[in-house]
């Protein structure tokens, strides 16, 4: 079985909803890394010197393979990145080698199989 790694940045309003929706998509777990900053496209403005920014999480799931892109995609939808400049962002990677994910190869070997 073959993974992916997708990696949300997330406004942290949103987290709980992308988590769900993720999980509902066929994830089985995640990391989240809370307080994270970033930039976008236009730096975000100031009132008096100080930072009007929203807090971000790092979402972070390891995804078997065939289910990546519509787990990725509900994160978008769910995340609302699309919506305008500097709602978040949300990347697939491939993952070479794994180890730990023995249960999830158990649990997602028939869900898979379904799929295909």
């Amino acid at each position: 079985m073959r993974f992916k790694l997708l990696l949300a940045f997330v406004e942290d309003s949103r987290t709980d909803d992308v988590l769900d929706a993720a999980r509902a998509a066929g994830a089985t777990g995640a990391t989240v890394i809370n307080n994270a900053r970033g930039e976008g496209l236009r730096k975000k403005k100031t009132f008096f010197g100080l930072n009007l920014e929203v807090q971000r999480d790092v979402l972070l799931f390891v995804v078997e393979e065939h289910l990546a892109r519509s787990i990725l995609e509900t994160i978008e939808e769910v995340g609302e990145f699309d919506r305008g400049t500097g709602e978040g962002i949300a990347v697939q990677l491939d993952v070479e080698d794994a180890v730990g994910v023995a249960h999830q190869v158990e649990s997602l070997t028939k869900v898979v199989e379904e799929r295909i």
